[in-house]
């Protein structure tokens, strides 16, 4: 079955499900029922004081497979407003529908399955036999107003999972359960890796330490390598002139997401208004302009983890993945025309570098493109936006990466390269990000003195390989459900002697390992050694540490893995070895 038909199978669903609801409650009134992402819903008015159950979903489910197995054709007809009025005259709900499309001058029609009449345009299946009567299931109830208005009547939602088999379905299932063992706000709390606070303010993250290690370590790794490849750090301020965002168009093209203005007076009288800072690049493009350069100067690339603020709608906020306050991995690299595609590929190539050594091993790449029939929503003119969109091409042909088109996808200032990683649940994540830039150039005014001792324009490379380092946090702890690899992990080993005489040997091996700069410690509490391995292995410790007669004896240890299970006696020296060979190459769990 392939995707138009299964929607179209998800669209029949719906009315199905509104049949099974009249038989039951004949004087339920239905509001709208369309297919959505893995399925359907329904908004029905249900009989004063009626709300459903689980056991009213699993009943309307089972009468649902009935039906579809009888089986029911769908029927067509287009009708005039007065008939359809005719049809519909005791439901407010598809009167309101009927005078708004008339009034629009729309064609009205009508499906009739069985003895149910629905008001709609289609499509549908020709006949239920197309569906397999356990590739469905009705799985929850919320509340909806009508047509999302708080000021229309609230009414009933259901909620109904449909794919082309039952194996399919129970798959879906399968995953969304683990995502739910998987949600990062879950693990997140579970592990102390970060906090939410109404005090503190809603979409703004509270690293508590065990995240901020994870954190700094992932910052650590990339500033190492952005070192290795000639990058320069930078910082600037939190808050910038709203002259500097009108200056680069950042405001008013993000208004909407934006902080609003502070307007700030100071002891002469004098007002100016500032912004909470929405975006990176035009603090480094004032950087750029602070001081001539040379051709022979570039490519400068500038690199930061600036802390940026947007004012999402707090329906949108999810921990860490969608947040109001969260840090960029943000360069800007400033290169003349004949350098671009070259430092587009080491851009490329970087971000590559990023995902492998992290683990995702399936990643997408979405060229993202403007639309030309939108051109007033984007800065400079067609024949600059020509040129970059070639160039992003060409960098992408000569790494040989694979990708699709998407148009509209684009910045404002430029074309860009999208990386799309899937998960280990196999959900798609859009995370880092290589852009081009013809634009800031004109808006700043950047230049550089050309081998002709004339002024020409740099290009510039916006490029975040992480996209955020908290929508990127939270995507890792979903992809590995908490079980870091060594060298991220917050607590790396933990020491468990097995009774009091074994303590003050624990405490030597500690003491080695810290030395060695591994994250340590000594569980020496009275539990049994059992519930104490259970325990880090709860708290996902990749490494737990045994000490007993033998091993003091021995001036060993006998080690255990989180993911491999028992690995055996060590020495100590082959201990630190091991350890520090698997955080050195990073290697993953």
């Amino acid at each position: 079955m392939d995707t138009a038909h299964l929607t179209t199978a998800r669209h029949s669903l719906a009315h199905i499900l509104a049949m099974a609801v009249k038989e039951r409650f004949p004087d339920a009134r239905f509001g709208i029922g369309p297919a959505i992402e893995n399925g359907f819903y329904y908004d029905i008015e249900l009989p004063a004081g009626t709300t459903l159950t689980s056991e009213d979903l699993a009943t309307l489910t089972k009468r649902m497979r009935a039906l579809v197995t009888t089986p029911l054709t769908f029927t067509h007809k287009e009708v005039s407003a007065d008939e359809a009025r005719a049809l519909f005259t005791d439901n407010p709900y598809k009167t309101e529908l009927i005078n708004e499309y008339a009034n629009e001058g729309r064609t009205l029609s009508v499906y009739t399955s069985g003895d149910f009449t629905d008001l709609c345009e289609g499509p549908h299946v020709a006949t239920t036999a197309d569906i397999d009567p356990e590739s469905f299931i009705l799985t929850t109830v919320a509340g909806a107003y009508w047509r999302g208005n708080e000021n229309n009547a609230m009414l009933t939602r259901v909620y109904g999972l449909a794919f082309e088999t039952k194996e399919a379905l129970d798959t879906h299932i399968t995953l969304t359960e683990e995502a739910k063992k998987r949600d990062h706000r879950k693990i997140g709390k579970e592990m102390e890796l970060f906090m939410l606070s109404p005090e503190v303010g809603s979409g703004l993250p509270l690293w508590l330490p065990n995240g901020a290690i994870v954190r700094t370590e992932l910052e650590a790794f990339l500033r190492e390598e952005q070192r290795r490849r000639g990058y320069l750090p930078v910082y600037t301020p939190h808050i910038g002139n709203l002259n500097l965002y009108k200056r680069s168009g950042h405001y008013p093209y993000y208004s909407d997401s934006q902080f609003p203005p502070l307007t700030y007076v100071d002891d002469t009288g004098k007002e100016e208004q500032y912004l909470l800072k929405p975006m990176n690049c035009p603090h480094h493009h004032t950087m750029y302009a602070n001081a001539p350069h040379s051709y022979r100067e570039l490519p400068i690339r500038y690199a930061e983890f600036g802390t940026v603020y947007r004012h999402e709608q707090s329906g949108e906020l999810n921990g860490l993945t969608r947040a109001r306050g969260f840090t960029q991995d943000d360069s800007h690299i400033y290169c003349r025309p004949d350098q671009l595609v070259d430092e587009l590929c080491n851009a490329i190539d970087l971000t590559r570098f990023v995902f492998n050594t992290l683990g995702f091993d399936k990643v997408q790449t979405r060229l993202s493109l403007h639309d030309p029939e939108n051109q007033e929503k984007y800065g400079g003119t067609p024949d600059v936006w020509e040129q970059a969109e070639k160039d992003v091409k060409e960098a992408a042909d000569k790494m040989g990466i694979e990708y699709f088109i998407g148009i509209g996808e684009a910045s404002f200032y430029g074309p860009k390269i999208d990386f799309i990683v899937k998960d280990a649940l196999g959900r798609e994540w859009q995370l880092g990000t290589v852009q081009v830039d013809y634009v800031m150039p004109e808006r700043f005014d950047l230049f550089y003195i050309g081998q002709d001792g004339a002024k020409h324009r740099p290009v510039i490379i916006h490029r975040a390989p992480f996209g955020s380092m908290e929508r990127f946090m939270g995507v890792l702890i979903e992809h590995t459900a908490g079980n870091f690899p060594l060298w991220l992990a917050p607590e790396q080993a933990r020491i468990l002697p097995i009774g009091e005489g074994h303590h003050a040997y624990a405490e030597t091996i500690r003491v080695a390992l810290h030395d060695a700069r591994l994250r340590v410690s000594v569980d020496g509490d009275n539990e049994t050694l059992g519930k104490r391995i259970r325990n880090a292995k709860t708290t996902k410790i990749p490494y737990t540490i045994v000490i007993g007669d033998a091993e003091v004896a021995n001036n060993s240890v006998t080690l255990e893995s989180r993911d491999k299970g028992k690995v055996g006696e060590l020495s100590v020296d082959a201990l630190l070895a091991r350890l520090t060979e698997e955080i050195t190459a990073r290697k993953q769990s």
